[in-house]
C-alpha cells in the first residue's frame, strides 16, 4: 500500500496564522492564462486540494469576470468545513485598460471591497485580507487604519500585503502588525532575496510566492508545445520573440536537474522555493488535477544546501531574458509602491 502522505502545516507570521506549508492560488480557474473552466471542475480541484492537506486557498476581488472567482471559492467553501481552511483575498484593484491599472486604497474604498467580498465568498471572515497593489496616493497608514478596525469587528483575522516597498511594509507594520507579504518568487524572479525576505524576518512576517513555477514557465508546456489558446502570456516580456528562445536554455539546464532528483521540472521548481525557508508558503495554481497531484508531489522532494546552489547556479539572474511582468503590471510592483506620509 502506498505510504499516507501528511501535508506538513507552518506558521505564517508570527501573528498566529497556521497553514499548510503548500497553498493553492485560485486565479487560473477563472482564466488568465487559459480559458476559465467549467465551475463544477473549478469546485472539484478546490475540494481536491483540501482532501490532500491543502487548506490555504488564495482568490482576489479582481479575478475572473464580475468577482467570478470569488463566487467560485465560495460555492466550493459550501462543500468544505470553512473552519479549517485559511481563506485569502485581496482588494485594491479597481479596474483598468490597455494604458494602466487603477488601484485605490481609500479607507471607504477599503471597506467596501471587504464588506463586498464577504458576500461574494458566502462567509463571516476572511481569514487573510491582502492589499493588493498599493495605492501610491493614499499614506499606507489610512488604508491600515480601515484593516484594523476590520480586524477589531472579525471581519477579518489577519492582513497582508502584495507587491509593497519595504517602506510601505514598515510603516504599514507599525500600525497593526502584518502577516504576509506575497511577492512574484521563483527560480528565475529572485529580485526579493536582498531586501524583502530579510525585512520580513526582522518584522516576523510571512512570504507567500506567487508564480513559483515562473507562470508555468518550469512546467516546460510552453517550451515543449506552445502557450495555450487566449493565455495572457503571449504577451509576457519572458514568453515572447528572442527572450523565449534564449530563456529555454535555463529550462533544459532545469529539466536535466530534474531527471537528476527524479521528480518533474515543476516539482523541483515549487520544491526549490519550499526550500526557502519554514515562512515561505508558495501558492502554485493550477486547472488540472493531474497538475496538482504534481505540486503537492513537490513536497516530499528533498534538496541539501548543495543541491539548492546547483539549481540557484542554473538560473544565473543575469541570463534571464524579459522583465519579469508586463510594463503595465510593472508600474504597479513593489519598486514603486511607496505612498506619501499622513497628514
Amino acid at each position: 500500500m502506498a505510504e499516507q502522505f501528511e501535508m506538513p502545516r507552518v506558521k505564517l507570521g508570527t501573528q498566529g496564522l497556521e497553514v499548510s506549508k503548500l497553498g493553492y492560488g485560485c486565479m487560473g480557474l477563472t482564466g488568465i492564462y487559459n480559458n476559465p473552466v467549467p465551475e463544477e471542475e473549478g469546485i472539484a480541484i478546490i475540494k481536491e486540494a483540501f482532501s490532500k492537506g491543502i487548506t490555504f486557498f488564495d482568490t482576489s476581488d479582481i479575478y475572473g469576470a464580475n468577482n467570478a472567482n470569488e463566487y467560485l471559492v465560495g460555492k466550493a467553501l459550501k462543500q468544505l468545513p470553512r473552519e479549517q481552511i485559511e481563506l485569502a483575498t485581496k482588494f485594491g484593484i479597481a479596474g483598468g485598460d490597455a494604458s494602466g491599472v487603477i488601484i485605490k486604497g481609500s479607507p471607504e474604498y477599503t471597506r467596501s471591497c471587504c464588506e463586498s467580498s464577504l458576500k461574494h465568498l458566502g462567509v463571516d471572515y476572511i481569514d487573510l485580507y491582502y492589499i493588493h497593489r498599493i495605492d501610491q496616493t493614499v499614506p499606507i497608514e489610512e488604508t491600515m487604519g480601515e484593516l484594523k478596525k476590520l480586524v477589531n469587528e472579525g471581519k477579518i483575522k489577519y492582513i497582508g500585503l502584495s507587491e509593497a516597498s519595504p517602506d510601505t511594509i514598515r510603516r504599514a507594520h507599525a500600525v497593526h502588525p502584518i502577516t504576509a507579504i506575497q511577492m512574484e518568487y521563483s527560480l528565475w524572479t529572485r529580485n526579493i532575496e536582498e531586501e524583502f525576505i530579510p525585512l520580513c524576518r526582522e518584522l516576523g512576517i510571512g512570504i507567500v510566492p506567487y508564480s513559483p513555477v515562473g507562470r508555468g514557465f518550469f512546467a516546460g508546456k510552453a517550451v515543449v508545445e506552445s502557450l495555450p489558446q487566449n493565455s495572457s502570456l503571449e504577451h509576457h516580456p519572458r514568453f515572447t520573440g528572442e527572450n523565449f528562445e534564449r530563456n529555454k536554455a535555463i529550462y533544459i539546464r532545469i529539466e536535466n536537474l530534474a531527471k537528476k532528483h527524479g521528480c518533474t521540472p515543476a516539482q523541483l521548481a515549487v520544491a526549490w522555493v519550499l526550500h526557502q525557508g519554514d515562512d515561505v508558503v508558495p501558492i502554485p495554481g493550477t486547472t488540472k488535477i493531474k497538475n496538482l497531484h504534481e505540486n503537492i508531489g513537490s513536497v516530499k522532494v528533498k534538496f541539501t544546501k548543495d543541491d539548492l546552489k546547483e539549481i540557484s547556479d542554473a538560473v544565473p539572474f543575469d541570463e534571464v531574458a524579459g522583465q519579469k511582468t508586463t510594463e503595465v503590471l510593472h508600474r504597479i510592483s513593489a519598486i514603486y509602491a511607496n505612498t506619501p506620509l499622513p497628514k
